[in-house]
């Protein structure tokens, strides 16, 4: 969404005002946040584009202040404006916080699937959105999510792979995981462009979903998506 805003600026340079990270962001929350606020580095780095990210200094963490000055290369403080100090390289920030995922519940609902499964497990997603009580629209966004995801696995991944359903509160979760590895953090970030012949799928997923957590080791990816009924 920044890069389409950017990337239709009439020629001149935009500006962004963002606050990513803020107090009372989950635990859950906090590792997409830093990841997001690396990458904006890469992805915005052949862009006309002048950003500021807010941190309420009164508020948050000494630890996430000294993440913050890993994600952004000029820090300012009232009206001083200084070079980062701990700035290092997205990629380095991105696999510091490529951490394990919270355990599924024991009752979660577990579903294999394949090629020939891919309908089944649709359908299996809608049930369970529609017991969670999410409206129709976010039914069809956490189907439509979930099965990017495992159609991913399927021609990515090996062809198979596992689906986990539970609720946490009022937001309904499904993790796919697969044999998989995501070499590349970008993906799903970053516009492919119109002449691409794929990586649209985990964009979607992150368009439709309120939270999308990515762990991923070299026996494979889980990737954990979130939906909140009262959204």
């Amino acid at each position: 969404m920044l890069a389409s805003f950017a990337d239709n600026g009439r020629g001149g340079r935009v500006r962004v005002v963002g606050e990513p990270v803020w107090a009372g962001r989950t635990e859950l929350e906090y590792p997409a946040c830093v990841q997001h606020e690396a990458l904006v580095n890469t992805a915005f780095e052949d862009r006309a584009a002048w950003m500021l990210c807010s941190y309420d200094v009164a508020g948050l963490a000494p630890s996430v202040l000294r993440d913050a000055e890993t994600t952004h290369p000029v820090v300012v403080e009232g009206t001083r404006r200084r070079v980062s100090t701990g700035y290092r390289d997205p990629f380095l920030t991105v696999e510091e916080f490529n951490r394990p995922l919270p355990p599924p519940p024991p009752d979660a609902l577990r579903r294999r699937f394949d090629v020939d499964g891919l309908v089944g497990t649709r359908r299996a997603v809608a049930a369970f959105a529609r017991d969670a009580n999410l409206s129709e629209e976010r039914i069809e966004d956490l189907v439509l999510a979930v099965n990017e995801l495992a159609t991913n696995s399927v021609v990515h991944a090996g062809g198979s792979g596992v689906v986990l359903l539970w609720r946490e509160g009022s937001a309904a979760v499904c993790e796919v995981r697969d044999t998989g590895r995501l070499a590349n953090p970008m993906v799903g970030r970053r516009h492919p462009g119109p002449s691409a012949h794929g990586g649209y799928g985990v964009m979607l997923v992150n368009l439709l979903c309120d939270l999308v957590r990515v762990h991923t080791r070299e026996d494979g990816t889980a990737i954990r998506v979130y939906l909140d009924a009262q959204h």
